[in-house]
């Protein structure tokens, strides 16, 4: 059971941290890539447990659940369990939380349902991780050496820099026009600047975050795509019966009207 004092915690921070992520502006997830695009959820499954795993848990999530991606149990034990932990069992992260609050100051959230938890009137939970994890910047002045436009002085590290590369963020004055006089307005705005190139190309690496948010987003209700289905069926059902309803109330009432 959770403790009092984290959900107290969790409940007076919710508002903040909601608060903050609507001064943002974020980017929107792409919109091609599908809920069910199969492909894209096993390979963001795989980069979660490469990168992601290690750190953060999804303790409400077991591996055997990622059989519906289309993969099968061998293929999960050989691909995504980097650990001991058996095909049935809940994804949780080996590291402990001591060591966690230590080395970060905070332990790592768990991932489970991140996708619900981070919507907001700036967006959506996708858009707010999408966003997230392509605005990392190198900040000498923080424990990590990493900083965040989106989260700023989060405690996090950027996992994915191998990848991505190393972004700096850069302060550029912009020249804006102001009335009919010729009067202008300089206003300073900051850009993040890819300085070291990674191992994927910008595109790519977009790509790559687009699936890890993909399986986040399943991951947070792996029921979705079915829940959507039944709906539909069962709004069919109810139109048909609506109809025969009808057709039975006229032949009950057709001598009287």
């Amino acid at each position: 059971m959770m403790p009092a004092r984290t959900l107290a915690w969790m409940l007076l921070a919710a508002p903040l941290l909601v608060a903050a992520s609507e001064d943002v502006k974020l980017d929107r997830m792409p919109a091609d890539v599908r809920p069910n695009d199969l492909v894209s959820l096993q390979r963001g499954a795989q980069v979660f447990a490469n990168y992601c795993l290690g750190c953060h848990g999804a303790s409400y999530m077991r591996y055997n659940r990622l059989q519906d991606l289309g993969l099968s149990e061998q293929q999960i034990r050989d691909n995504l369990i980097l650990t001991g932990a058996k095909v049935g069992d809940l994804m949780k992260t080996g590291m402990d939380s001591r060591d966690s609050r230590e080395w970060f100051g905070a332990p790592p959230p768990d991932l489970t349902v991140i996708a619900r938890s981070r919507a907001s009137g700036a967006g959506s939970g996708a858009d707010w991780l999408y966003s997230y994890l392509r605005s990392f910047y190198r900040d000498p002045s923080r424990p990590t050496g990493w900083n965040n436009t989106v989260f700023p002085n989060v405690g996090m590290p950027h996992v994915l820099w191998q990848l991505q590369g190393e972004q700096v963020l850069k302060t550029e004055v912009q020249v804006i026009p102001v009335g009919s006089k010729g009067d202008v307005e300089k206003r300073e705005v900051q850009k993040l600047v890819l300085g070291k190139p990674g191992a994927m190309k910008l595109a790519e690496y977009d790509r790559t975050v687009a699936d890890l948010v993909n399986y986040l987003s399943y991951m947070s209700e792996p029921a979705r795509s079915f829940r959507v289905q039944l709906g539909i069926y069962v709004l069919l059902f109810l139109g048909v019966l609506l109809v025969l309803a009808y057709l039975i109330k006229n032949e009950y009432w057709k001598d009287i009207h």
